[in-house]
């Protein structure tokens, strides 16, 4: 009879750092950063009502975690030590047959860092925000968040965290507060704006918004902001109802939002201005354009290769 799955808890982190001190008779700085690592990983959960238990924890809550961690500017560095640490407290449950497998496995360090998550294609976003049922109370509320999502760039905590006093609607900009409550202007497409005030202006009314929350734009039925949570779980089931098979969250509209602006041919600068980045080199993160594309840029600026002009 198969052992029950048991929680991640204080407990049994506990009882991971005795299994590395007196197994692997690791030195207490490296059972103390290890037990660091999962506890980190434990509020993440917490935080983002993931389950806790170590049979449900899957490689996409992994990944969800270290996009998490690259978008609180944790460094690859970091992110190594803490994907190390998670690779031993898994070694150390399967071993244990806490856990049946180990999600970890698949993960290399390499990859992190600069960990997102794949590229939708416009059609596919497309596909997602056309599926969504207006008839619903929440309908008009989800296809606005998809469309600032995707036609802003923003960040799930800049999307759940926006007032409708930052909205700059003559202007066409939202104000936003990103990391470290920087402040910057992003523009909005009319066609965005139109359907963001489609939901402002009708179904935000119908809702009891508690005191708190009344500049706050996106509200749960109870009237209250939505959470990281909440936001990935609706982009998770539009993602399934349209058979999109990829590893998406929130952070997929951001990614793509650059992409698609940088294949478009947008100045990498402008681009990171929008997206709020620090330094450019984060944005280059995005520049991962086709040959073809590289191809038709280099013929169609270069002298040597321009289209029709023979070189020889």
């Amino acid at each position: 009879m198969d052992k029950p799955s048991q929680n991640i808890t204080p407990n049994l982190i506990k009882h991971f750092a005795d299994y590395l001190r007196l197994e692997l008779s690791l030195s207490d700085n490296s059972v103390e950063a290890y037990c660091h690592d999962v506890h980190l990983f434990l509020q993440y959960l917490e935080a983002e009502k993931v389950s806790t238990d170590t049979n449900a924890i899957t490689q996409e809550t992994i990944d969800n975690f270290f996009a998490y961690l690259y978008d609180l500017n944790i460094g690859a560095t970091s992110q190594a030590r803490i994907l190390s640490g998670l690779k031993s407290f898994w070694r150390y449950l399967t071993q244990e047959e806490i856990a049946d497998k180990d999600p970890t496995l698949l993960i290399s360090s390499p990859t992190l860092g600069r960990h997102l998550p794949e590229v939708l294609s416009y059609e596919e976003i497309q596909k997602m925000i056309d599926s969504i049922d207006l008839s619903q109370p929440t309908g008009h509320r989800n296809k606005a968040m998809i469309e600032v999502l995707y036609g802003c760039g923003l960040r799930v905590s800049e999307l759940i965290g926006l007032q409708i006093s930052d909205i700059y609607k003559e202007d066409g900009f939202l104000r936003i507060f990103g990391k470290g409550s920087k402040e910057r202007l992003v523009p909005i497409g009319d066609s965005s704006l139109k359907i963001l005030y489609q939901y402002i202006e009708g179904a935000r009314l119908h809702v009891n918004v508690k005191p708190k929350f009344t500049d706050t734009v996106f509200l749960n039925s109870r009237g209250t902001g939505l959470t990281r949570q909440m936001v990935f779980l609706i982009v998770k089931d539009l993602a399934e109802k349209n058979g999109i098979t990829k590893t998406i969250s929130p952070h997929t509209f951001r990614h793509s939002f650059a992409t698609h602006l940088l294949e478009g041919g947008a100045n990498l600068l402008a681009v990171q201005q929008m997206l709020g980045h620090a330094s450019v080199s984060t944005t280059e993160i995005y520049t991962h354009i086709s040959d073809e594309l590289l191809r038709d840029t280099l013929t169609t600026y270069h002298p040597r290769f321009k289209k029709n002009k023979p070189v020889f």
